[in-house]
């Protein structure tokens, strides 16, 4: 395994400049918050790289169980870091916003874990398949598998579009197979193993039973927002019904007072001739109540005007 350079390096320098680009105050709280973990056990490790590094041998047959935590926090290089941590930062924005913070928090947590422990089926399957016990030696440290389940999550909630992979149009959602052949013909000695598990931890959460299982995990806690929640159109745009959609919807019994239809069309006709107008009360531009409405009648002696006004005409 690659040593790794101590101190400040061009790769870290590199990594600070790109955050103070974006601005700490664009980038949301969890991503900010893996960036600078990851930086700072960058410069204090709490171990030696070969003391974190996740492998089927330490983690399986000598039970040192805490690697699943440590590994994905650590890194061979400063360039290892850079690249990680360039990758996180946009897919930390963009995902943060779409599933808030701590729902991101917990996928981290949960993929940073399961990522690992899927790395070892791998290695194991590859031992028994191959009968070749060096796959168990194989110790693998960083944030890469990660990201390529933050990829597939981006992918899925970003679908349609179209990424640009060493000049090749590729559609997004294929995109992360290429980039793990491609990373793995460019730069053999990264852990193809790591990336691919990253893959398929993402696809169980997308495609799989994964995000279920989390969601019910979490569902005695009040503090989680589930995500993907159809928002109320009465809350989002006006605010004032925020539990509209959950009401019980009222007795039809509320608005006819309990009347059958044909009473109601009896209680209108009766209201039209109580309140039309006979000679004084309502005037006619005024609105009429609701039911039927009849024209007002004529007066006695408004007959005889008009019976005056046709022998004039004559």
């Amino acid at each position: 395994m690659e040593r790794r350079q101590r101190g400040v390096s061009a790769g870290l320098l590199l990594l600070l400049y790109q955050i103070s680009q974006v601005g700490l105050q664009n980038i949301p709280s969890v991503t900010l918050g893996v960036l600078l973990l990851n930086i700072f056990l960058f410069l204090n490790p709490l171990k030696p790289l070969s003391e974190v590094c996740l492998s089927v041998n330490e983690a399986v047959h000598r039970k040192n169980w805490q690697r699943l935590l440590l590994a994905p926090f650590h890194h061979a290089d400063d360039w290892h870091l850079y690249y990680n941590m360039i990758s996180m930062l946009w897919k930390g924005i963009k995902l943060e916003k779409k599933l808030k913070s701590i729902w991101f928090a917990y996928i981290i947590a949960v993929f940073s874990v399961l990522i690992g422990v899927v790395y070892m089926v791998l290695e194991l399957l590859l031992v028994i398949i191959l009968d070749d016990h060096s796959y168990e030696m194989n110790c693998g440290v960083g944030f890469s598998g990660v990201l390529f389940a933050l990829k597939v999550l981006n992918n899925h909630y970003n679908p349609g579009r179209v990424s640009n992979i060493f000049g090749l149009p590729i559609a997004s959602k294929y995109a992360c197979w290429v980039e793990l052949v491609a990373i793995h013909l460019i730069s053999p000695g990264t852990s193809f193993a790591g990336h691919l598990s990253g893959i398929l931890v993402g696809l169980m959460y997308t495609m799989g039973p994964l995000k279920k299982i989390m969601q019910a995990c979490a569902a005695g806690f009040s503090f989680f927002t589930e995500p993907d929640r159809p928002r109320n159109h009465y809350s989002e745009y006006y605010g004032y019904y925020p539990d509209y959609q959950h009401r019980t919807p009222r007795n039809y019994f509320d608005y006819t007072g309990g009347l059958t239809e044909e009473e109601q069309l009896e209680r209108a006709v009766l209201n039209s001739l109580n309140e039309r107008d006979f000679g004084g009360g309502t005037h006619r531009n005024e609105q009429q109540p609701y039911g039927f409405w009849f024209p007002p009648e004529n007066s006695e002696e408004d007959m005889r005007r008009r019976r005056l006004r046709r022998f004039d005409r004559r």
